[in-house]
């Protein structure tokens, strides 16, 4: 299993490191790379009809996945084997995972919150999330955070682990291409609602496992497992994604608090249904405890692929 160990040294190293910020200015990173063909592609072919449309977001969704994947094989195809290809190929993947950089952002909005400073804290959000801040009060700032954090502990940690565990350096690149391309352009807009439908579907099934995975290892890394499993067995299908409120929900039995309900994008509003109803709001206590339990299940996700490089 060399690339569960590639795996489990690559998010060793980021959790150590994150994305520098010298190096990120210095050659910025590679999802801003995806995201810059992202949007040259679709300011191109995103015309026409409904089916022309379609076809040609299928086509994008083709073109960026071969523009990644092909070089990715291509590169792993010349790793050395042993413990050197695991530790190139780890380096080479480090960028991918994005464990550091989702902690630093929530903690973020924790403290402000913690001081009572709300437009601090709104800003703080506003980097992680859609919704319109201006219109969240505290709860709504906490509850947007640890909804954030855990659907992307799935989507920034857990899915490019298990991809690259399957598939190596090509899995792990081609699912951040699909992840990138459905946060750009698989909304349900008139822009986009047609031309991203390809990149809204594979991104579903591409999260369906690692979504659960994710909400499995949250349960069994808090101190409630019995109230978080119970929270998402009962909830998660009722979440606007069938993936998101696996983890969203495992994060709102374990804590126990109630998350996701109505939220505003721009002048519109979602009528979500409650995570976990009945339980209070949480605040930056829970958030903080929140990052706590991130971090003992992404400890229990990097553990699980040390067993499986060991067996």
């Amino acid at each position: 299993m060399t690339f569960a160990a590639m795996m489990a040294v690559a998010l060793a190293v980021d959790a150590a490191l994150g994305w520098p910020a010298g190096l990120y200015r210095r050659i910025g990173h590679p999802v801003v790379w995806i995201g810059r063909l992202i949007v040259g592609t679709e300011a191109r072919w995103n015309r026409g009809g409904a089916w022309r449309r379609r076809i040609a977001g299928a086509a994008c969704v083709t073109v960026i996945l071969a523009a990644v994947v092909l070089p990715a094989a291509a590169v792993q195809a010349v790793l050395p084997s042993g413990t050197t290809g695991i530790m190139a190929g780890a380096i080479l993947a480090w960028p991918w995972i994005a464990a550091r950089s989702l902690h630093d952002h929530v903690a973020a909005v924790a403290l402000p919150l913690a001081r009572g400073d709300l437009p601090g804290a709104r800003a703080a959000v506003a980097m992680i999330v859609g919704r319109d801040p201006a219109r969240l009060d505290k709860a709504g700032v906490a509850r947007a955070a640890l909804e954030s954090l855990a659907e992307n502990a799935s989507d920034g940690v857990v899915a490019p682990l298990f991809w690259g565990a399957v598939a190596g350096l090509p899995g792990l690149v081609g699912y951040k291409a699909v992840n990138t391309l459905d946060s750009m352009i698989g909304h349900r807009d008139a822009r986009y609602e047609d031309f991203g439908k390809a990149a809204a579907r594979l991104d579903d099934l591409a999260n369906l496992i690692p979504a659960r995975l994710t909400g499995l290892a949250l349960a069994l890394a808090c101190r409630r497992p019995a109230a978080a499993f119970r929270a998402m067995l009962r909830d998660a299908r009722h979440h606007r994604s069938p993936n998101a409120g696996w983890p969203e929900a495992a994060m709102a039995g374990a804590l126990g608090v109630r998350l996701s309900g109505p939220r505003a994008y721009g002048h519109r509003i979602a009528d979500e249904p409650w995570l976990n109803a009945g339980k209070p709001d949480p605040a930056a206590r829970e958030i903080h405890q929140g990052l706590a339990l991130y971090r003992r299940a992404m400890i229990l996700c990097g553990a699980g692929l040390v067993v499986l490089a060991l067996i």
